[in-house]
């Protein structure tokens, strides 16, 4: 793969998500005066409603519901762009280290797409088979802040994903894959996504397909760990 991002189509931003925020990450200290920054109703691009709960000063928030990846490949279209929206809200909260409180589940027996997941926050509650508690556990010992995620420069963009263990890195510098992430980002319909582009991130594990859509698993890059170098 060697392959500025555009704006992407509104194919999720449609779906109204309201949720509720705290100032701070521990709950005794969310329950002290002041400290509540009630409910938002999100209906605008994520990336402008995330900056605005950060301006806010929510450190905590709550997505409601549970975000429902049972029987994924034949999800209705409006299921699959709810399932999106809240997604993608996980997504771009956790690249700001807010704590997300939601809700995940999976089909009995499934006992992968946790870990396609896992560069998220862990959800508070995963169901799905008697393995599920297993899963949840794990996620919750192995997960730290820029699993997966994505950083542009100066004419590339570029890959890095240490979900399975290893660091395995992608640079992006052709104008397409470009377009391509951009479609996906929020999530698109899979046959308006360049076919080779698509075929490429879905070998590579990088994308999650929900009905006829498919949505952009990395995140980008909003707070370091560490120095940018020893990424």
């Amino acid at each position: 793969m060697t392959s500025a991002v555009h704006p992407s189509p509104a194919s999720t931003e449609e779906v109204p998500l309201t949720v509720t925020a705290w100032r701070d990450y521990d709950a005794d200290a969310c329950a002290l005066p002041g400290m509540a920054l009630g409910s938002h109703r999100l209906t605008g691009p994520l990336a402008e409603e995330t900056d605005r709960l950060w301006g806010l000063g929510a450190r905590r928030v709550v997505v409601p519901g549970t975000v429902d990846l049972t029987a994924a490949a034949n999800a209705a279209p409006a299921a699959a762009r709810r399932t999106l929206r809240s997604l993608g809200l996980v997504r771009d909260l956790t690249a700001r280290a807010v704590l997300v409180d939601w809700r995940l589940r999976l089909d009995d027996g499934d006992d992968e797409t946790w870990k396609l997941l896992s560069h998220l926050q862990p959800p508070q509650q995963l169901d799905g088979g008697g393995a599920a508690a297993e899963h949840l556990l794990a996620w919750r010992r192995s997960h730290y802040l820029c699993k997966c995620l994505w950083r542009q420069g100066p004419g590339f963009l570029q890959i890095r994903d240490r979900r399975w263990g290893d660091l395995r890195r992608f640079t992006c510098d052709e104008p397409h894959y470009h377009e391509a992430i951009a479609l996906l980002e929020n999530g698109a319909p899979a046959a308006d996504v360049r076919p080779d582009a698509l075929a490429e991130f879905a070998e590579e594990q990088l994308v999650l397909r929900v009905g006829d859509l498919a949505w952009w698993l990395p995140y980008r890059v909003k707070r370091w760990i560490q120095e940018a170098m020893a990424i």
